[in-house]
């Protein structure tokens, strides 16, 4: 009779976990304690998951951890790793970064989940809620008080990405060409559009936009806020334009995942959305004028914190 499979040995109290939130911009490691307090944070490049060859960047991810093991004065192994990342919404996706993570040898235990579904648990746990994300693309996500789940948005910026800083940057990027031919009203975004790009007329912005990544052109975003908080009409309605799509992603949802006994609770996060983002204002006056019973909650998600919280609980039990 062949032995059982081995049981999972158990943390001590001095266990490290870690939560990875990997976007289109840049990705964030935390290390955190048994108990949730956060030991050390690591900074590095985009963690983007690229269908095609799911695992490729799991090196750069594993040297994170690594670095962010450090700073937290541990060592590999953690107790657990959760890496939450854009674009790994499909199991085969998530298998293989998992299988790519482990030859690593960074986490006991590794989790892989998309970067909304950390997100809404710091925003949520277990709880009901909408949560809408903005940074170089755009999802939402949320729960119904009986527990059903939806997304709205994460199509891609081929087919979606509506609000997002890509959409932001393509849609100043349009604007100032179109100024250019005299299609539409002059726009003080002209010169910062054709600074960012480094060229001298907007014929230059041709290859320039054949050649930019999605990072490149949402990369554009600040430069429209800036104009807009300038004075220019074009800008400011490029802003209102994104953060009423936004606004509509919460109306499907809520529509979606109704009824609802109370007020929905509503969390904004991403680069665009996070507290003094360019876009968190104006997303939250085109939720208020749904005129839908929400309730926009003021805390900050933090995706990394929520990556950690699930790392925890990939884990078996610490002992004492």
């Amino acid at each position: 009779m062949s032995p059982g499979p081995r049981p999972r040995p158990c943390p001590g109290p001095d266990a490290v976990y870690l939560g990875l939130d990997g976007g289109g911009t840049n990705t964030t490691v935390v290390a955190t304690d048994a108990a949730g307090r956060e030991l050390a944070r690591v900074r590095g490049g985009a963690g983007i998951v690229n269908p095609a060859d799911p695992g490729a960047r799991a090196g750069t991810l594993a040297e994170l951890a690594r670095r962010t093991l450090e700073a937290a004065g541990a060592a590999a192994p953690a107790a657990a790793l959760c890496c939450a990342l854009a674009g790994a919404g499909r199991e085969a996706e998530r298998r293989a970064i998992r299988e790519a993570l482990a030859r690593h040898a960074v986490a006991r235990e590794i989790r892989v989940v998309g970067d909304i579904e950390a997100a809404f648990h710091d925003a949520f746990a277990a709880g009901p809620g909408l949560l809408i994300i903005a940074g170089t693309g755009s999802i939402a996500w949320g729960r119904a008080e009986d527990g059903r789940t939806a997304r709205v948005g994460g199509w891609g910026h081929v087919l979606g990405d509506e609000g997002s800083g890509y959409a932001v940057g393509l849609a100043a990027l349009r604007a100032v060409v179109r100024a250019h031919d005299g299609r539409a009203p002059g726009t003080a975004l002209r010169e910062p559009v054709l600074r960012h790009a480094g060229v001298d007329a907007p014929e230059g912005l041709i290859a320039w936009a054949a050649a930019a990544t999605k990072a490149d052109i949402a990369a554009l975003t600040p430069h429209v806020a800036t104009t807009a908080a300038a004075g220019d009409a074009v800008a400011a309605g490029i802003l209102r334009a994104a953060a009423e799509e936004l606004a509509a992603h919460a109306r499907a949802l809520y529509r979606r995942l109704g009824p609802w006994a109370e007020p929905a609770p509503v969390a904004l996060t991403g680069g665009l959305l996070a507290p003094g983002g360019p876009l968190r204002e104006a997303t939250a006056a085109a939720l208020r004028a749904l005129e839908l019973p929400l309730r926009l909650l003021d805390s900050t998600v933090d995706a990394a914190r929520g990556a950690a919280a699930l790392a925890r609980g990939a884990a078996p039990p610490a002992r004492a």
